[in-house]
C-alpha cells in the first residue's frame, strides 16, 4: 500500500521527519488522541505523533502501525505561526466531504495558547499525496481567550454546511461555521459552547499541568449526529500525566450544530453542564478521554485513549459499542 506524504514546494518546507524503519502489527496499540475512518475495506487511525501517527486494519482488531507519518515535511507556515512548534503534531481529525478527505491537525506547545489548526486534503486514505491546504484558524497569546487545538469537523446535514469545533482550557470549546474550502467562513467569529465550570465558579485547586492554561479543564470536542440530535462529547480534567491522569468524557446534545448543548439535566454546557459518559475504573484504566464516535457497518462505536492501570499509565486505544437509552442518550457497552 502506498503511504501518504505531504506535498510541499521546496520554498515552503519546514522540518523533516524521522520515522521507524518497519511497520509492525499489534492488537493493543499505544495511541494518543485517536480518530478513525474507513476507506474501502480498510480502517485507519490517525493520532498525535511526529507528523501524525497512522495505523491501518481490516477488522479493527489487529492494527498495522505504519513507519511513515502522514506529514514527512512540515509546512513552513506552521513553524512561522507557532513559536516553539517543530514536528510533534497533536490531535488530528479526518472527514470525507464532497469527494475528498479533509484532515485538520494541531500545532502548539504544551500549556500555551499560541496555536494553529492546519488543513490537509486527499482523494484517498489508501495512497496518493496529502495536499497542504494552509491554516484554518490561529490563536494568539494575550489576544485570544481560547486555544486553537483539538479540531473536529461536523457537517450540518440540513444545509450540507461544514463546521469546526475545537478548544482546550482558557474559555473552553469553540465553534465556527466553515466555507466550501474548509476554512472559517467570512464574518464568522468563534463562540464558546462548553466550559468545564460555570464562568462564575473559580476552582480552588491550581492546574497541575500548566501555569498558563488556568483551571477551565475542558478540551477535545467531538460532535456526533444520531437520531435528529447532535451530541457534543468533551474531555474534562487532566490528560498527559500517565497514571496520575484523571481525564474523563462528558456529553450534551442539541438539535442544531451551533447549540446550545444541554446535558441530561438540562444544564447548558457553556455554563459548566455535561453528563458523565466514561471515566477510569482504576482497574483496567486510570483515566480515559479525547474521544471520537462513528457508525461503522451499522454499529455505533466510541473511540478514545485510556491510561492503562496495568502498563504504568501508557496511553492505549479503547473501542466500545454505543447503545442508546429510550430517551436518546448514549451509553457504553462492554
Amino acid at each position: 500500500m502506498a503511504l501518504a506524504a505531504i506535498s510541499l514546494s521546496a520554498a515552503a518546507q519546514g522540518p523533516r521527519q524521522r520515522f521507524q524503519r518497519e511497520a509492525f502489527t499489534t492488537e493493543t496499540p499505544m495511541v494518543h488522541d485517536p480518530v478513525m475512518a474507513k476507506d474501502g475495506d480498510t480502517y485507519y487511525i490517525y493520532a498525535t505523533g511526529n507528523g501524525i501517527q497512522q495505523m491501518t486494519s481490516k477488522d479493527r482488531k489487529t492494527w498495522t502501525v505504519l513507519p511513515q507519518p502522514v506529514m514527512t515535511v512540515m509546512p513552513g507556515w506552521t513553524t512561522d505561526s507557532v513559536p516553539g512548534f517543530s514536528t510533534h503534531v497533536w490531535a488530528p481529525d479526518v472527514i470525507r466531504w464532497h469527494g475528498r478527505w479533509w484532515m485538520a491537525y494541531s500545532c502548539s506547545t504544551f500549556g500555551k495558547n499560541g496555536s494553529a489548526i492546519g488543513l490537509l486534503s486527499n482523494r484517498s486514505l489508501g495512497g496518493g499525496v496529502w495536499r497542504d491546504e494552509g491554516c484554518i484558524v490561529t490563536s494568539r497569546e494575550k489576544r485570544d481567550n481560547w486555544n486553537a487545538i483539538d479540531p473536529n469537523f461536523v457537517i450540518d446535514d440540513q444545509t450540507d454546511t461544514p463546521w469546526l469545533v475545537w478548544g482546550s482550557f482558557w474559555d473552553g470549546i469553540q465553534i465556527a461555521r466553515l466555507d466550501s474550502t474548509m476554512h472559517i467562513a467570512k464574518g464568522e467569529q468563534p463562540r464558546t459552547v462548553a466550559r468545564r465550570y460555570d464562568p462564575a465558579y473559580k476552582p480552588s485547586e491550581p492546574n497541575p499541568t500548566s501555569k498558563y492554561a488556568g483551571t477551565n479543564a475542558i478540551e477535545a470536542p467531538f460532535i456526533y449526529k444520531h437520531g435528529g440530535w447532535y451530541y457534543l462529547f468533551v474531555s474534562w480534567d487532566y490528560c498527559c500525566r500517565g497514571a496520575k491522569s484523571n481525564y474523563r468524557v462528558a456529553v450534551g446534545r442539541s438539535k442544531t450544530v451551533a447549540g446550545p448543548y444541554l446535558d441530561r439535566e438540562g444544564k447548558d454546557m457553556a455554563k459548566g453542564g455535561g453528563t458523565l459518559f466514561i471515566e477510569g475504573d482504576k482497574k483496567e484504566w486510570e483515566a480515559a478521554g479525547h474521544c471520537a464516535a462513528y457508525t461503522f457497518d451499522g454499529e455505533d462505536v466510541f473511540v478514545c485513549h485510556g491510561y492503562s492501570a496495568t502498563r504504568n499509565g501508557a496511553a492505549m486505544l479503547i473501542q466500545r459499542p454505543i447503545s442508546w437509552t429510550d430517551d436518546g442518550w448514549p451509553q457504553l457497552n462492554n
